[in-house]
């Protein structure tokens, strides 16, 4: 059986110059910090961020940002960032605005192989702007597209040694739904187990989803 770990520096490395990547985590809590750190100190630019938040401007995934290594968020929200919003007021970073609960069904619909979700949330607001608009039954609804990544970048409390996952509390947030799309998964573990050693009633993430292990 292959081998999935590496270290957190050749985590690091795979993040290349443009490259789309996902980011586990809410305001930086189940976020996979470590590998994000080393990215920050890497140099790589021009990427696109796919998370629920820009964090904070010192921490987890707001560092990227305030150092100017994003061209393109897309996000729920950037409001604990100034980063993030003096950089968007200023041209420098492009954000695409979305409700936390579109941006969750736009990568479910990506990890399920969908294509597309609809959803009422954000008809004749600027959430619509541009998008294709559906009536169903007499009630417009916004045509939300997949989002998926080069790289997905997720935090877990447990892995056992073949990648099935386990996050505690509020730790799992996004990271299961950006576990499924991606086109390679990096998951940076907490703690690591002897397969078999987490009951299958507990697997958050199952191991064929993930591609590689980082231990914190």
């Amino acid at each position: 059986m292959k081998n999935k770990f590496i270290s957190v520096e050749q985590a690091a490395e795979m993040v290349k110059d443009g490259m789309t990547i996902m980011i586990g985590g809410f305001l930086s809590v189940g976020g996979p910090n470590g590998i994000v750190a080393k990215i920050a100190a890497s140099g790589v630019k021009n990427l696109t961020l796919i998370c629920n938040d820009t964090s904070f401007p010192d921490k987890g995934l707001g560092v990227l940002i305030a150092n100017k290594q994003v061209k393109r968020v897309i996000t729920s929200h950037i409001g604990t960032n100034p980063s993030t919003i003096e950089q968007l007021n200023n041209g420098e970073v492009v954000v695409e605005f979305n409700p936390q609960g579109t941006l969750a069904e736009r990568i479910r619909a990506a990890g399920a192989g969908l294509g597309g979700v609809l959803t009422p949330t954000g008809i004749g607001t600027l959430v619509a702007e541009g998008k294709q608009i559906l009536n169903i039954d007499g009630r417009d609804f916004i045509l939300e597209k997949p989002l998926r990544a080069d790289i997905a970048l997720i935090g877990a409390s447990i892995s056992d040694k073949i990648g099935n996952l386990v996050y505690k509390g509020s730790t799992q947030n996004f990271n299961p739904l950006m576990a499924t799309a991606a086109d390679v998964v990096i998951a940076e573990a907490e703690e690591v187990v002897e397969t078999g050693a987490i009951s299958p009633e507990s697997v958050k993430t199952q191991s064929i989803f993930v591609t590689y292990i980082v231990k914190k």
